[in-house]
């Protein structure tokens, strides 16, 4: 079946979020990224903010969640934590995105979430640790933590959200059309390889 929708995972630094918005631009898809945040924000009512920061974080590790505890409050939220709601829209979201048109979806666990069609193709993008420290060095500048830090702590985090809302292991290729190292391969060629298999009959 022709493809019609793009899913990018990443690990923090490897360029998954320029590749994705390249590939859209190449193929002439909609690209949903920090629009899939404005999205969520509408729906649920939280701040956009706190949609990004939360979206793909551990659940029940922030403090708005620790507001609400464990089982929220009976009558809002439908009774969940804001973590839980958060996720149950978000899925809702990423599944109306994908009826409405093809696209590119960058995280949020849309390739779990989207496992199920067919017309999507799934992409994971990883690279070397010296080469994401130096990425998000010249991206975002120097901080008081080492960036091989907070590498590791926001891929801890994406790993430990999409472990318990998917039960599957983040990273794992077996998950994954398609696993590509950009520090090797390069950006530009990975957007030509999905490009291509994305194009396939």
């Amino acid at each position: 079946m022709k493809k019609r929708i793009i899913t990018i995972s990443r690990e923090f630094g490897s360029g998954g979020r320029s590749i994705g918005k390249a590939l859209a631009d190449r193929l002439n898809l909609t690209y949903y990224d920090k629009e899939l945040v404005k999205k969520v924000a509408l729906e649920t009512g939280f701040d956009p903010q706190f949609v990004e920061e939360q979206g793909e974080l551990a659940p029940g590790k922030s403090r708005f969640s620790y507001i609400f505890g464990p089982q929220g409050i009976p009558g809002v939220m439908n009774g969940l934590s804001a973590t839980d709601f958060l996720w149950t829209i978000q899925r809702q979201v990423i599944l109306q995105l994908a009826e409405k048109e093809p696209c590119v979806i960058v995280g949020r666990c849309s390739d779990y979430i989207l496992k199920d069609r067919p017309d999507a193709l799934h992409v994971f993008i990883h690279a070397d640790m010296s080469y994401r420290a130096d990425r998000i060095v010249r991206l975002y500048g120097e901080s008081e933590k080492s960036p091989e830090k907070r590498l590791n702590e926001k891929d801890t985090k994406r790993k430990i959200n999409y472990n318990y809302y998917t039960q599957q292991d983040w990273g794992m290729s077996q998950n994954y059309h398609l696993s590509l190292n950009s520090g090797v391969i390069g950006p530009e060629k990975c957007v030509q390889i999905i490009s291509d298999l994305f194009l396939q009959e």
